[in-house]
């Protein structure tokens, strides 16, 4: 499992309000007893911006969080506890205020002038207003002035954000450069690689294939075993044609299909659902790894999008946790923080105690969602057995101590049930395992299937008797055979 972490929102060692390496460090043996064996930071290298995703230094890291000695001293004490380091990795565009950017929109003769994308006013006239907006941004201007007018620049995402121009060999060569540096001198595991979709036009997506093919090759040149994990937010027919280049990919249709079980009651909406995108995946490559999530920094926290239903919440992470794939986890879902749009809102800072008692609680931000009158902090949620946090490290620890449910295969089961249950089998060599997710808000009786009689894991209210199971509404069983 892996740990996203906002380093600013997450610990603060030194007291200016702001999270940094350092304070990751102190808060490593939380995140091992937690049971994440990897973590993915958000943005570390230098930025105008609080979200740090329009870099201006690409083999640097911001001062707000410290110095490279930190980093590699959180990298260090990372790796002696078996957790592996991923960090965000943003090509697809650098900061206006990056200095090849600066040198490039100096002349149409300077050197860096085809790091980025130019073109003149009246060959782009009609494009100018582009109203169309994408899953994956809302803005409508991709060509920008840079208050020349003459020639434009495109920026996809926002005029802050120039795109690279990946049909300049010296940009390609740039761009391996700043992965070895990370692989080879930094020492890092791997990368996650933003805005996967949008390196060439959305119109060229053979050359988008092509170049992450050529990058995965170059990476695995350096680092054989390196993790690559990209962003390609959309259906799965754009989605996998990606695999092999970049042979992790996150799952959004599992984000949101998730969501709408939990909401509509229709168990076996997820299940179906995955297992659609399993098997299209496969048919691209046997070699992929599916990264699934419950939510993470570009979407309102799950406990906002469950409507703060507890019980649903809980399943939640059971569900994840149950079906296959490399599970995320974003910074403070375990302790139910909340947080809606605009983005800043959906980081805020997390809750390790009462603030009068929290010392290490980064205040780069007021807090509007997550605040003590609405979460509950770390400190106080350790005491209690039922809290969402000693649920998050119950069910965590489920998966990793049984193999079918990290490894196993998905099949469907050979028993009826209504619309309100998503069951399936998870096996290996070793071990089977039948899943039950009671998705309904009526208790439902179901006969146990033959073979399955040992029960691994059973969620409040469950009970077994006479060859039967009941389950109350939310509510999760697991029998191994």
């Amino acid at each position: 499992m892996t740990y996203e972490i906002f380093v600013q929102s997450f610990n603060d060692s030194n007291g200016d309000g702001i999270g940094d390496f350092n304070g990751v460090t102190e808060k490593l043996d939380y995140i091992k007893e937690l049971g994440a064996n990897a973590i993915w930071f958000m943005p570390i290298m230098p930025s105008p911006t609080y979200h740090k995703y329009d870099v201006t230094d690409y083999k640097a890291v911001h001062p707000d969080y410290g110095t490279m000695a930190d980093f590699k001293r959180l990298l260090d004490e990372a790796h002696a506890r078996d957790i592996k380091v991923v960090i965000d990795m943003i090509i697809n565009h650098t900061s206006t205020e990056h200095p090849w950017f600066q040198a490039s929109k100096s002349g149409r003769d300077n050197s860096f002038r085809d790091y980025y994308v130019w073109a003149q006013k009246d060959t782009i006239a009609t494009y100018l207003n582009k109203k169309t907006v994408t899953l994956d941004s809302d803005n409508i201007r991709q060509w920008h002035d840079p208050g020349q007018g003459q020639d434009y620049y495109y920026g996809f995402f926002w005029g802050g954000m120039p795109d690279l121009n990946f049909d300049s060999p010296q940009v390609r060569e740039e761009i391996i450069s700043i992965g070895r540096f990370w692989l080879e001198e930094i020492g890092v595991d791997g990368f996650r690689l933003d805005a996967a979709k949008h390196i060439f036009p959305d119109d060229r997506p053979l050359d988008n294939h092509a170049f992450w093919k050529e990058f995965r090759r170059e990476m695995e040149a350096i680092k054989p075993d390196v993790y690559l994990v990209g962003e390609v937010y959309d259906r799965k027919e754009i989605v996998a044609p990606y695999l092999p280049g970049l042979p992790a990919l996150f799952n959004f249709d599992f984000h949101y299909t998730m969501i709408e079980a939990l909401n509509t009651e229709n168990g076996q909406l997820l299940y179906q659902k995955q297992k659609d995108v399993l098997d299209f995946y496969q048919a691209i490559t046997p070699d992929f790894i599916d990264a699934t999530f419950s939510s993470n920094h570009d979407q309102p926290r799950l406990l906002n999008d469950l409507k703060q239903d507890p019980a649903k919440y809980k399943q939640a992470l059971a569900i994840l946790m149950t079906l296959p794939g490399a599970p995320y986890l974003y910074y403070g879902e375990e302790i139910g923080m909340l947080g809606l749009k605009p983005d800043e809102q959906i980081r805020e800072p997390f809750l390790w105690d009462e603030k009068e008692k929290d010392m290490q609680r980064a205040t780069w931000i007021v807090p509007k969602y997550s605040t003590d009158a609405t979460v509950t902090p770390l400190a106080q949620q350790r005491m209690d057995p039922n809290s969402y946090f000693n649920h998050y490290k119950k069910v965590i620890a489920l998966r990793q101590s049984n193999p079918a449910l990290a490894l196993g295969s998905l099949e469907p089961v050979n028993f009826t049930y209504p619309k309100s249950v998503m069951a399936f089998v998870r096996r290996t060599a070793e071990q089977e395992v039948v899943v039950v997710h009671h998705l309904g808000k009526e208790g439902m009786e179901f006969r146990i299937p033959d073979g399955f009689i040992s029960p691994v894991y059973a969620s409040e209210g469950v009970t077994i008797k006479n060859g039967r199971v009941y389950l109350p509404a939310n509510s999760s069983l697991i029998l191994k055979n």
